[in-house]
């Protein structure tokens, strides 16, 4: 008996692995069984790529392809390519010094003259303007004028009679925008997005007119971080209050919560357009009772953007948190509290760490929706309370300029990313220790 209990462990059969028994039965089988084997194997690795294609085409369609295409747009741009190739082809030798050659300067002439024929001369001038504020007026004069002219008079002489209708033609600088709005490949719209120009000498600089978009950034994430922690402080209490009754008066509670998800964003957006306008709930109410004498301007402000984003988004709070905070086993209070603390150090110590993630969840939710919030700024906040995503936007579908609303929606998506893998790193769940 004492041998048999001092037997070296290494004596003892040992006891064979998952990978050993599949290559002793693989050895067992006969070749005709291996192959039906390695058929199954396959038929169920096509029926399970099978059953995930079309989640795969949705994201394609849905998701990657629209974002590709957004990247694609903010550093192409072939219009001004497509309506003067010749002219370019012969600016792409023009070292940006002086003026060009005299044939450059007829080519354009006879490609502006055609271009008005074919109506699309204004197209240019918008392209040309978004480099050289004021070209679009000097272009489409000019193009009105050289349409009078003979084709083949503009053929020959074409320099002289660009000097001739406008003195501008004889200033580089409008050439510059010319060859610089050629390029089927630019940085020029995210420039624009993050306020910066390009000197005639092609230097980066900051843009001497009034800073934009950088300030309308800084404007979303602070009125996105307001929102954020608005919520915390109303989901948080509303949500440990669920999480305490029994699940029947729990699950009838939450019903109030999701509430909001039965009707229209729009129809609770114009809710509060009724509830702030000057001759609202809020201002009528506060007048009757005598508290003030005169309606305060409360819509379109940037408070309504943020009191009316707050009540939208509340529920992306409390449903993270409630399902956490059910989970947390009630016995870790009490047994903080019976070793000697006080509620809130044992809520602080025990029960806040244990409902971290749900709120690490719930806050990045709220926060990468609310960035990119359109349709209740746009109703409630005017001008004051517009967000980037109101500015991006306009620039599809009032200017046209699908290039720079590109270069912000994709800058737009670089923040968010930085910041959720910031959050991920610094204050994500894995990095929450409990207790």
């Amino acid at each position: 008996m004492a041998d048999a209990a001092t037997t070296p462990t290494d004596m003892r059969p040992a006891t064979p692995g998952p990978r050993a028994t599949a290559a002793t039965a693989d050895v067992a089988l006969t070749p005709a069984e291996r192959r039906a084997a390695r058929a199954e194997l396959r038929r169920n690795r096509l029926m399970a790529f099978l059953l995930v294609t079309p989640l795969l085409v949705f994201l394609t369609f849905a998701f990657i392809a629209p974002i590709a295409t957004m990247l694609f747009r903010s550093v192409h741009s072939p219009a001004v390519a497509e309506l003067i190739p010749a002219t370019l082809e012969r600016l792409s030798e023009w070292d940006g010094q002086g003026l060009p050659d005299t044939a450059t300067r007829t080519a354009f002439a006879s490609d502006l003259r055609t271009l008005f024929a074919e109506r699309r001369s204004g197209r240019l001038g918008e392209e040309i303007n978004r480099v050289l504020p004021g070209a679009s007026s000097t272009i489409q004069g000019t193009a009105r004028r050289l349409n009078a002219e003979d084709p083949d008079a503009v053929a020959a002489s074409g320099a002289e009679m660009l000097s001739a209708l406008n003195p501008a033609w004889d200033q580089p600088d409008i050439w510059r925008a010319l060859q610089r709005a050629g390029q089927v490949y630019t940085d020029r719209f995210f420039l624009t997005a993050l306020d910066l120009e390009r000197t005639p000498e092609g230097a980066i600089q900051a843009r001497t007119s009034a800073r934009i978009y950088i300030d309308l950034y800084t404007k979303t994430l602070r009125m996105a971080l307001t929102i954020t922690v608005l919520t915390i402080l109303l989901g948080y209490p509303l949500a440990f209050f669920l999480a305490q009754q029994p699940s029947g008066r729990a699950n009838m509670l939450i019903i109030f919560v999701l509430l909001p998800f039965w009707t229209s964003l729009l129809v609770r957006t114009t809710a509060w357009i009724a509830l702030l306008q000057t001759n609202g709930v809020v201002n009528s109410t506060l007048m009757a009772v005598g508290i003030i004498g005169e309606p305060l301007t409360l819509l379109y402000t940037e408070f309504a953007t943020v009191l009316a984003m707050t009540h939208i988004l509340l529920p992306f709070m409390v449903l993270p948190l409630y399902a956490v905070m059910k989970g947390i086993d009630p016995s870790y209070m009490r047994a903080a509290m019976s070793m000697g603390a006080r509620p809130i150090r044992a809520w602080w110590s025990v029960y806040l760490p244990a409902s971290l993630p749900g709120l690490s969840a719930g806050a990045m939710l709220v926060f990468i929706i609310s960035v990119g919030y359109y349709i209740t700024p746009a109703l409630v906040g005017g001008t004051d309370g517009q967000m980037i995503s109101n500015l991006i936007a306009f620039h599809m579908q009032q200017s046209n300029n699908w290039g720079l609303a590109a270069a912000l929606g994709s800058l737009l998506l670089a923040l968010i990313l930085v910041i959720y893998f910031a959050f991920d790193r610094f204050v994500g769940a894995s990095n929450i220790k409990l207790g």
